[in-house]
């Protein structure tokens, strides 16, 4: 009984020691000088926003987030995404979405993300959560913060860091829905029509005191599973896009130049995405992978077509038995140890393109 009675406390001890870790990490004690962080966007930084409303566009189901939650939480991962990575580093909580009805702490950010969503208004409208609706619900979050909080906490918002991952969503869409959008214009001019769109929102946000500016640039989505699916040449990227992308990309960086010569306080970080993935969907035995053009989870050529049980139809798809050798999860979105070399890369310096890292941008 004694014997018992000793290991009895130490059981007791070991589990009382891990709870209270794992709650001082879920809630870390910040100094009063912390920098939140404000997530926009739509599926690669999406956490759960579209659970809360009706969309076909959701990842609340398995085997989403089974390899690092155990559970599906909305992100379209196997676990964890960019901003998850980011918080951490930053010694930030969880970013919650902003829609969960539980969530009223906004000290350390609000994650406003919803997958499917684009720049432009138009962009798949009235089954996602476009950026423009974004920004409102962030003026939002600006008010609650000067109610409830007062004055003093919403001086947090010139040093918070503002994470966008935006862009793709405004040339997908048109392209597989409606040509005829993208004939009637040049490349350029429909590239403008999104940075522009972009360009607002980010002025919005400067308007209400933000000064910290992070995106990613458009990403290789000629190359994705499903999009390689559709090509008629079967396997190839689909190269109708990659105009798009190269303007894009170019086009952020100058919009962003500009603002930060005109805008005081203005400062910014663009991170290659469309490079780091690029390396990696070509040469994935580099960088620790396996496979880096098919999808882990899906089904069709490259694992392409997008269906994995929940609202999908049809609902049957091919699991791969180690995620972790793949660069893709589903026809879509990469892996969370994808996620995780590239997070660690841009906090530290790599894959950026201008002088901020994000590092750098929270330590202001």
């Amino acid at each position: 009984m004694e014997n018992i009675s000793y290991i009895q406390i130490f059981v007791f001890a070991l589990c009382t020691s891990l709870l209270v870790t794992t709650q001082s990490h879920g809630h870390p004690v910040l100094p009063k000088t912390h920098a939140p962080l404000f997530i926009f966007g739509d599926s690669v930084f999406e956490v759960g926003n579209n659970n809360y409303f009706n969309t076909s566009w959701r990842a609340n189901y398995l085997p989403y987030g089974e390899t690092f939650f155990n559970y599906p939480t909305g992100r379209f991962s196997d676990g964890r995404q960019v901003p998850d990575f980011i918080a951490e580093y930053a010694k930030l909580p969880l970013i919650p979405p902003y829609l969960q009805p539980d969530n009223h702490e906004f000290s350390y950010g609000v994650n406003f993300a919803s997958a499917g969503a684009g720049a432009m208004v138009e962009t798949r409208q009235g089954v996602t959560i476009g950026l423009q609706t974004q920004l409102s619900n962030f003026k939002n979050i600006t008010k609650s913060l000067r109610k409830k909080l007062g004055n003093e906490e919403a001086k947090s918002l010139p040093r918070a860091v503002y994470f966008f991952s935006i862009g793709s969503n405004d040339y997908l869409y048109p392209f597989y829905t409606d040509p005829s959008v993208l004939g009637n214009y040049s490349h350029q001019e429909y590239v403008d029509l999104v940075i522009g769109n972009i360009t607002t929102v980010v002025k919005g946000i400067y308007e209400k005191e933000g000064r910290n500016f992070a995106l990613l640039n458009l990403w290789p989505i000629a190359c994705l599973p499903y999009v390689r699916a559709l090509n008629p040449e079967e396997g190839a990227c689909y190269d109708a896009f990659t105009p798009y992308v190269k303007l894009h990309n170019k086009s952020l960086l100058k919009v962003l130049q500009k603002l930060e010569k005109k805008l005081n306080g203005f400062r910014f970080s663009v991170s290659d995405f469309n490079e780091f993935l690029t390396q990696r969907m070509n040469h994935p035995s580099k960088y620790g992978f396996v496979e880096g053009e098919a999808a882990c989870c899906g089904s069709g050529v490259y694992g392409g077509i997008y269906n994995r049980g929940g609202m999908k139809i049809p609902k049957e798809y091919n699991l791969c038995k180690n995620v972790s050798e793949y660069v893709y999860f589903d026809s879509a979105h990469p892996t969370d140890r994808v996620y995780e070399q590239f997070a660690k890369k841009i906090w530290s310096g790599n894959s950026i393109t201008t002088p901020y890292n994000l590092k750098a941008l929270f330590e202001n």
